[in-house]
This record gives structure tokens, C-alpha cells and sequence, in this order.
């Protein structure tokens, strides 16, 4: 899972989500024994879509869904 920085432009998280697909990438090549190498969990709701466009298969939304948290 990872969670980018809160940049107030968020076209610059975007080569970070790129950086980890590589690395997901490069992970699901290896022959693992014990795990699978299924997901690329990136994004949350300020910038799901750009972590989308750049492969990831599992987001963080809550925001979006529930509205910002109540502290």
C-alpha cells in the first residue's frame, strides 16, 4: 500500500504512482514461494484517479464516500 503526499497539485504525485507500479511490477516477476503478488494498492480520494491511470487495482476512497473525518 501506498500513500502519497497531500500535494496541493496532484499531477505531482503522479511519478511516484508510476515508481511503485515499476516496483510492483518488478516484484511479481520474482518466483515467491509463499506470496502472491496481487495488488497495487495507491491512492486515496484527492488522487484515485491519477493512481488509477497509472495501475492501480485498489483504492482508498473514504473521504469521498463518507466525507472528511470529524475530530
Amino acid at each position: 500500500m501506498f500513500v502519497a503526499p497531500d500535494y496541493e497539485n496532484k499531477e505531482q504525485c503522479r511519478p511516484l504512482f508510476c515508481r511503485m507500479r515499476e516496483i510492483f511490477d518488478d516484484m511479481r516477476e520474482k518466483d515467491w514461494k509463499t506470496a502472491s503478488i496481487d495488488y497495487l494498492s495507491m491512492g486515496m480520494s484527492q488522487d484515485f484517479e491519477i493512481a488509477i491511470e497509472e495501475g492501480s487495482n485498489l483504492v482508498r476512497d473514504g473521504t469521498s464516500i463518507f466525507g472528511p473525518r470529524q475530530y
